[in-house]
């Protein structure tokens, strides 16, 4: 058999953890919609909508492994890699085309960068945000530092790219001890960040996200620092969490993990300084869900099972469209911001019909994306990079 060339059957896919990250990416859809209003304010109703990130790291961790582990005898590292960039690429390809089309519609006072940014400087962006190689600060189009400013969460996917090279060329061949030893020390360095113990001297940039995990998506030290420990143990744990086969079977799984999600996102700040800042009370919070409750719910999600019905036509739904909707939906958030700069004075009721169309419209995107333009695409790339299969990846 040819390593290099021969495209391996997906095995039967978890289906909860599908449905469980399109709930997380509806909630987060939801929880930026609400930041454009709140500004970061420790009192909006999805305060910790920022923690899906470390949730998916910790599905992605699981998937992975449970993908992967015991096929490294009939498949290569390239062929490995081949296989992610297939998953994950096309969207992120679109993601950013798409923040490039609705770049000018986000002119606002909130982005200064916009209206002296040339349509050419655009299109180099957009090029070179496609290779998923983060964008140096000082050719920031937008005045947010993000590594890629035409679609905000791409951060998190070119960590998830990181996690998937660590696993192919390192973590896959640890033994389960030698992995749970890093898992140990990766806890280690989520409390450190949690705690605001600033061990590397990188944080005090970030004194106001003290004692949350928010950050990740800049190129400077602290916030690569946190970028970093977000990714190191929810996703090493996911990996751990397969290798020891730890399911819990809960009757209505995807039920009862949907609802402790929902809660744990919408849990207020514990503990607030006079200026709204977040106290040690909710790193221990924070703390709690990446290393304990996370994981815990990924156990439930793949330990149970959800068949016929409406729960799991949802389940289904949310699974499809889990992905295109988190990496296509914040171009439609810079559109929002905006919109409420020069309509401020709007009528509540004006405000509430516009953040329900882009909620609306972000799920309309999604689902035209994942069944017009991902599924082709991956489809015809899997046909083009490997020998024919029967299956999708």
């Amino acid at each position: 058999m040819d390593k290099n060339n021969t495209y391996l059957a997906s095995k039967p896919r978890y289906e909860i953890l599908d449905g469980l990250r399109g709930v997380a990416a509806t909630l987060v859809v939801a929880y930026h919609l609400f930041e454009t209003y709140y500004s970061g304010k420790p009192n909006q109703p999805i305060n910790h909508g920022y923690l899906a990130v470390d949730f998916f790291f910790v599905l992605s961790g699981f998937v992975v492994g449970y993908a992967y582990d015991d096929r490294w005898d009939k498949m290569s590292t390239w062929n490995f890699v081949k296989r992610r960039l297939i998953r994950l690429h096309p969207m992120v390809i679109f993601g950013t085309l798409f923040g490039a089309i609705m770049y000018y519609f986000s002119s606002c006072s909130t982005f200064p960068l916009i209206n002296n940014t040339p349509w050419y400087m655009v299109v180099f962006v957009m090029l070179w945000c496609f290779t998923m190689i983060p964008l140096p600060n000082t050719m920031d189009i937008r005045g947010w530092a993000e590594t890629n400013p035409l679609n905000g969460p791409a951060w998190s996917l070119q960590w998830e790219y990181v996690a998937n090279l660590l696993y192919a060329l390192v973590f896959r061949r640890l033994s389960k001890t030698a992995l749970a030893l890093c898992v140990a020390l990766f806890a280690l360095l989520t409390i450190i960040l949690c705690l605001n113990i600033d061990v590397f001297g990188f944080l005090e940039e970030r004194s106001w996200a003290a004692y949350t995990v928010v950050g990740g998506w800049s190129t400077t030290p602290g916030q690569l620092q946190v970028g970093l420990t977000r990714l190191l143990y929810p996703f090493f744990c996911g990996l751990l969490l397969s290798r020891m086969g730890w399911l819990i079977r809960v009757k209505g799984g995807f039920w009862w993990c949907s609802l402790i999600i929902v809660i744990l996102f919408c849990m207020p700040w514990l503990g607030m300084g006079t200026e709204g800042q977040a106290r040690i009370t909710n790193g221990i919070y924070e703390a709690c869900c990446i290393l304990v409750a996370f994981p815990l719910i990924v156990a439930i999600g793949a330990g149970s099972s959800v068949k016929g019905g409406k729960s799991e036509a949802i389940n289904r739904f949310l699974g499809d469209i889990s992905y295109p909707l988190y990496i296509t939906h914040y171009p439609l958030i810079y559109m929002q911001m905006s919109w409420v700069d020069s309509h401020k004075d709007a009528p509540l009721a004006t405000h509430i019909f516009v953040a329900l169309c882009i909620f609306t419209l972000a799920i309309l995107v999604a689902c035209a994306s994942y069944k017009l333009y991902d599924l082709p695409v991956r489809t015809w790339l899997r046909n083009r990079l490997f020998r024919p299969a029967n299956t999708n990846p």
